[in-house]
């Protein structure tokens, strides 16, 4: 009898043993299975889910605007109907310099402006977690002689002069603008403001030295909030020209003279009945290290300051050719590549 239970308590504890091999050879063989990038991480459900509510493809074009002061970046998806609508607003985890655009190497100032996206300015082995480079400086910013590199949107919530988000948040952006670059959009633009560009908020700052360029930026802002569609932007005489039909060719001289201009023709938005769902705005929770009220604050105190924006860039209303012009640059300084287009990105 004794050897029976020894027998079957030596089988019992083999058993055990067994199992415990089968589970650590699983356990290996999970941590040897390959892992996804993070810039190859599908969409989530919940992001795609979303998707679906609001009519949108997950490969449609997208729109990115950034406002500094608020500390928020939002996404837009065009539908078939070829406007864009807003899909999330995200929160901005850290940004550096007050507000104003960047203007040279080492300032570490966030740009402001009108920016340009294309495939081969996404970086998928980032530091930074993921990035996509902003394209600072574009045409408008290397017509004035303005200098710095490698300005991204990034993760890590760390910022030298870049728009940091979390790694997360910055993993369902990246998301976003790849299954659009894979369904064919061959470029996305970002819209990168001051602030919320109402008439409000802008009269805060009249005695500004970039109220006149803040004015050209609000033309853009403007523009989409009532057509929900991104602004047509050329760089002409070292200033920008917003709301405007480009050249056939879609190449201009950012130093050389501006053309005659045609506006775009186009209906403004209206939404479709009972399609509510599509124009919520969706408000993403997360961490902001700059306090808007303080950033308000800093900026309203340089009211005094010098004005040394170059421009306004806006065409006028009345269509005349007439524009304020700011002090010619060094000779040869700024001057642009051949082939340069008219947001900087030379294809």
């Amino acid at each position: 009898m004794r050897l029976i239970i020894l027998a079957g308590g030596y089988a019992a504890r083999l058993r055990a043993c067994l199992a415990a091999l089968v589970v650590a050879g699983a356990v290996a063989a999970c941590g040897d299975a390959p892992t996804i990038p993070p810039a190859d991480q599908p969409l989530a459900k919940e992001t795609l889910d979303l998707l679906g509510r609001k009519g949108m493809s997950p490969q449609a074009p997208i729109f990115v605007r950034i406002f500094k002061e608020e500390s928020e970046l939002e996404v837009w998806k065009q539908r078939d109907d070829g406007r864009y609508y807003h899909f999330k607003t995200y929160p901005i985890c850290n940004w550096s310099g007050e507000l104003g655009p960047k203007v040279e190497k080492g300032d570490r100032q966030a740009p402001e402006g009108f920016y340009t996206v294309s495939q081969d300015q996404m970086n998928p082995n980032s530091q930074y977690y993921l990035a996509f480079n902003l394209g600072y400086p574009n045409a408008y910013d290397r017509s004035l002689s303005r200098t710095g590199d490698a300005v991204m949107v990034h993760g890590k919530c760390k910022s030298a002069g870049c728009y940091a988000m979390t790694d997360a948040l910055a993993e369902e952006i990246y998301g976003l603008a790849r299954e659009s670059f894979k369904a064919g959009q061959s470029n996305f633009q970002v819209n990168a403001f001051p602030f919320r560009m109402t008439n409000e908020k802008l009269a805060r700052f009249k005695g500004h030295k970039w109220y006149a360029f803040w004015g050209t930026l609000k033309q853009g802002y403007d523009y989409f909030e009532l057509n929900h569609v991104p602004p047509t932007v050329a760089v002409c005489e070292r200033r920008y020209v917003v709301n405007v039909l480009l050249p056939t060719s879609g190449r201009l001289d950012p130093r050389g003279r501006c053309p005659a201009f045609q506006r775009p023709l186009i209906e403004p938005f209206a939404p479709r009945d009972g399609e509510q769902i599509a124009s919520e705005r969706i408000t993403v929770p997360g961490p902001k290290t700059r306090d808007a009220t303080e950033v308000a604050a800093t900026t309203a105190r340089e009211q005094g300051a010098p004005d040394y924006s170059t421009m306004t860039g806006s065409l006028p209303p009345d269509g005349s050719d007439t524009y304020a012009q700011g002090p010619d640059p060094a000779p040869g300084a700024g001057s642009m590549p051949p082939g340069a287009s008219a947001l900087g990105y030379n294809p």
